[in-house]
């Protein structure tokens, strides 16, 4: 130790000590740094940057050596041999070149570390050959303890430096550079105060240059040096500088305003577009402003609706909402301006702003609200429109059929029953086309509603099979119907609906067939996704159609083509609407056909088996008194028409019946008289039918008395008006135009009931 000591304070100028380890911190960081910037790197760029530190490296380790020599005292001047001085720098070069491969091969502390190793092992060599080097005034001998503990705490410190402290940021390029600088330094003074200069000369072969020569070299090195760091600096900065250039042009060109505040709310930077959607900051706006005082500015000109009569209380709640991590708002400018505010925060503490004008969505939005507002408005004046028009259109046409069905009860000749015919015709045709629009109009709107009830369906396929049964029979067409026995049972469903689909799909196959055969079978479907089906089957030998005509088949007012609805007739409504209700059933409706070919439509909807209902025999005793005495019918209705035509109707049996003009005029007679059954019309002056059917009711109950049946006999046709008269307290519901044969039944068969429910 006493040797290192003296080596160090007596043998060397503390002043060429002190520049050799600057330089060698100087040199050794800037190494550092580059090869931090390689490892970045990929291809030729990592390459040449490597090269580049290793160059520094190297040039900062001789440089480091012989200006320490400079500052030896050996007694005499001393010379440098050219050729082993030249060796030594490229021994420099290419040791620190190999530890910077080494470091690039992989990642990691090791590597690191043996790079660092292999660096230091060669800054040794370096060493040596220096001092090889040296024209010196006597022989040099080495002392080997001394020479091996200053190489081996060299590379100890080079390498624990390089695994422990290298890294990102400033201080840890700086601790890297100072352990080497200290390795560098350890190996020099250990390994030159292991050195002893005997009395013998020593020289050295070849060209020499003197001690002022080499100092010349050593500073055009350490100007190499420096003139690297910086040029380092100045890319840096300048990448730096294009960086933030090319940010703040994304900036700038970014749709939304965006503004960036420091951790003590301070504004810092802010891009054009934050002052265009904040026209009253534009002018206003500096670094170093506050959020609390741009606000401020806002409310001052009175731009916030939200906050007048509550200023203190609004700037409160706006700075604690943004104190959050993540916050975004609807602000509502002045002049019906909307901002989207969005605020973050930084891991620093800073918030950034971005404000996007959202005034157009705003309008849309208003303009999109008062359009739908507008079309549930049409959409309800078109619903109204067409109950009206469904109950002015019913009421004729009621007067039109029922004329008919009561003249066929009487003596015509046979040109008479053909035009009679052809009025009865006529009236049915109007009749579907109605129900066909009104159905139409109620699945656009979504208010159909199917119904679940239990329903024998062998009966429904016969009874939408008979309807249509005569027409065929009059083609000449064989017509035929088959129901396979595992579906002739009880089913839960839509019964009117599902017979709704099936007549049409029969009238559209008898009327379309002109020979051959026209047949509806019902039968078990395959199993879809675990649901058993029922599949429908409507088959003809008509007229067919081709795959073109099959696409359009199923839009609304579509048949095959123009001549056909002039030959055949029909609104082309009616598998537009039965298509519908089968989605609406959660089934299908499709079909198969080629011209002249006939035709297969077939329907497939879920099978849900029901019970069959338990039936209540009721004998003839049990019903005494209804047919004791003629059936007493009171009959409430303000159309002259109708009324003629229920008393035509009801002529043909032996009833009594008493007609009245309004709803006030029924309540009267019922309270009046004995009556069997109430035939009510829905619109009436004074009172309406649905008040006076609850009147009716309310007296019942007051009176004690058993409940009379009260049949609505209207031309409100729609579900609706079917609920509300249900709710009114009416039995039953029969829509204008009725069938004569069906108003027959109601007026026999409801009064025998109430007499046997009285009788039980």
């Amino acid at each position: 130790m006493d040797r290192i000591l003296y080596c160090f304070a007596f043998q060397h100028d503390w002043r060429w000590t002190v520049a050799a380890a600057l330089i060698c911190v100087f040199g050794v960081a800037v190494a550092c740094h580059l090869l931090g910037k390689a490892r970045g790197m990929t291809g030729a760029r990592q390459r040449n940057v490597a090269m580049l530190a290793a160059f520094t490296g190297g040039l900062a380790v001789f440089s480091t050596h012989f200006l320490a020599m400079q500052g030896y005292d050996a007694g005499a001047p001393i010379r440098y041999g050219v050729w082993l001085t030249i060796s030594s720098f490229f021994m420099a070069f290419a040791s620190i070149a190999l530890a910077c491969m080494v470091v690039l091969a992989r990642p990691g502390w090791l590597n690191r570390a043996l790079g660092a190793a292999l660096g230091l092992a060669g800054v040794a060599a370096m060493h040596f050959l220096g001092v090889a080097a040296l024209e010196m005034p006597g022989l040099i001998t080495w002392q080997p303890v001394f020479v091996a503990g200053g190489v081996l705490a060299g590379i100890g410190i080079a390498a624990g430096g390089a695994a422990f402290l290298y890294g990102p940021g400033r201080l840890r390029l700086s601790a890297t550079a100072a352990s080497g600088a200290i390795s560098i330094v350890v190996l020099h003074f250990v390994s030159m105060s292991a050195m002893t200069i005997g009395p013998e000369g020593a020289t050295v072969d070849g060209w020499t240059v003197s001690a002022g020569a080499m100092g010349a070299v050593i500073a055009a090195m350490v100007v190499s040096m420096i003139t690297i760091a910086a040029a380092v600096i100045w890319m840096d900065r300048s990448r730096r500088s294009s960086i933030l250039a090319q940010i703040r042009d994304a900036l700038d060109a970014m749709p939304d305003g965006m503004a960036f505040y420091d951790a003590e709310d301070r504004l810092v930077l802010w891009n054009n577009r934050y002052a265009e959607v904040n026209p009253e900051l534009s002018s206003n706006l500096q670094s170093g402003m506050t959020f609390r005082q741009i606000i401020q500015i806002g409310l001052d000109e009175g731009l916030y609706a939200e906050a007048v009569g509550r200023e203190e209380e609004w700037v409160r709640e706006r700075l604690a909402t943004r104190a959050e991590r993540a916050t975004t708002m609807e602000q509502h400018i002045a002049g019906d301006r909307w901002l989207r505010v969005s605020d973050r925060k930084t891991r620093a503490g800073g918030i950034v702003t971005v404000c996007t004008d959202i005034t157009e969505l705003k309008h849309d939005a208003r303009a999109l609200g008062e359009a739908r507002d507008a079309a549930q408005a049409a959409n309800s004046a078109k619903s109204q429109f067409l109950a009206n028009m469904s109950h002015e259109i019913r009421t004729p046409l009621n007067g039109v059929i029922g004329v008919a069905q009561a003249l066929a009860n009487t003596e015509l000749n046979a040109t008479q029953r053909e035009m009679l015919d052809l009025i009865r015709s006529s009236g049915q045709t109007l009749q579907v086309l109605l129900s066909d629009i009104l159905d139409l109009a109620r699945v656009e709107s979504g208010r159909m509603e199917l119904s679940e009830e239990a329903f024998d369906l062998g009966r429904a396929v016969r009874e939408a099979a008979t309807l249509y049964e005569a027409s065929a029979q009059e083609k000449g067409l064989q017509f035929f119907v088959e129901i396979a026995p595992e579906v002739d049972r009880w089913i839960q469903g839509d019964v009117v609906r599902l017979k709704q689909i099936l007549t049409n799909l029969v009238s559209n196959a008898v009327k379309f067939t002109s020979s051959g055969f026209v047949c509806l079978t019902a039968a078990p479907g395959p199993t879809i996704k675990g649901v058993q089906t029922l599949r429908f089957s409507i088959e003809d030998t008509g007229i067919g159609f081709d795959s073109e005509t099959r696409i359009r088949l199923f839009s609304r007012f579509e048949q095959a083509d123009g001549a056909i609805t002039r030959k055949f007739g029909g609104s082309g409504l009616g598998l537009a609407i039965s298509r519908q209700l089968a989605e609406m059933m959660s089934g299908e409706l499709d079909c198969e056909s080629e011209p002249g070919g006939g035709s297969s439509f077939m329907l497939t909807i879920p099978l849900r088996l029901a019970e069959a209902p338990v039936a209540l025999a009721v004998s003839e005793e049990a019903a005494p008194g209804v047919d004791e005495r003629r059936m007493r019918v009171l009959l409430a209705d303000d159309h002259p028409v109708n009324r003629k035509v229920v008393e035509m109707i009801l002529a043909q049996a032996d009833i009594d019946l008493t007609s009245v003009e309004d709803g006030a005029q029924a309540l009267q007679a019922v309270r009046d008289g004995d009556y069997d059954l109430v035939l009510m019309d829905m619109q009436m002056p004074v009172m309406d039918g649905l008040t006076a059917t609850r009147e009716i009711r309310l007296h019942e109950v007051a009176m004690g008395l058993s409940r009379l049946p009260i049949v609505m006999l209207t031309a409100n046709a729609l579900p609706e008006h079917i609920a509300a008269a249900e709710g009114a307290g009416a039995d039953r519901h029969l829509a204008k135009p009725f069938d004569a044969a069906e108003l027959l039944e109601l007026v026999v068969t409801l009064p025998r009931a109430r007499a046997a429910s009285i009788a039980a």
